[in-house]
């Protein structure tokens, strides 16, 4: 058999997970689907929404501001999920939600009490790679004004989605794509270790 003839090696381990998720980025239901999964990463779902948002944008570079807005809406929807717990069914559904996702109330309190006294705290922490979901949930815990929670909501996913992931990958989608095809590995590990940092900065800071 001839070197023209030879089948093409399938990826194996990661590099089979990035290549079924640019498979299934661009298929006719991946709208859907991201809209939600961001919807329940902002109320209950731990894994957070990035992790299906990039490679859609990776797949489509000339839709990302569209999808970037598409998925801020749907973390926002999914916020007032959050809030609604946090507000009404804390001593029910709320602490048994986070005690599934292994964070101390005391951390929750700490987020509450920063939500009582600055609201626009929820703005800044939005955007960062804390559990959008404590910080809805802590939102409405403290009983923040409702539109003021909706609009803090509004502006920092939309840094998240559209100003941070959507712009960076316009610019270096094609040069970050090659990277990361190349490094995928210590990529998808940092990334990882990202998200971890991010759930212990929630927990023990």
């Amino acid at each position: 058999m001839s070197i023209i003839d030879q089948p093409e090696k399938k990826p194996r381990g990661l590099r089979a997970v990035y290549a079924w998720m640019l498979a299934n980025a661009s298929g006719r239901h991946a709208w859907a689907m991201v809209a939600v999964f961001a919807f329940a990463e902002a109320s209950f779902f731990p894994i957070p929404a990035d992790v299906m948002v990039l490679p859609m944008m990776l797949a489509d570079r000339k839709r990302v501001f569209r999808l970037g807005a598409w998925v801020a809406f749907w973390s926002v929807a999914g916020g007032m999920l959050g809030y609604a717990i946090g507000a009404l069914f804390w001593e029910t559904a709320g602490q048994w939600l986070i005690h599934a996702l292994h964070i101390p109330l005391a951390k929750v309190e700490f987020y509450r009490a920063q939500y009582s006294q600055n609201a626009y705290y929820i703005m800044l922490q939005g955007a960062t790679p804390i559990p959008y979901k404590l910080v809805t949930i802590a939102s409405g815990l403290a009983g923040v004004s409702f539109p003021l929670f909706m609009l803090y909501s509004a502006i920092t996913r939309s840094i998240r989605y559209i100003v941070i992931e959507a712009l960076l990958v316009h610019f270096f989608g094609e040069r970050a794509q090659i990277l990361l095809e190349k490094y995928l590995e210590a990529a998808l590990i940092a990334f990882l270790a990202v998200v971890v940092l991010g759930i212990a900065a929630a927990i023990y800071l």
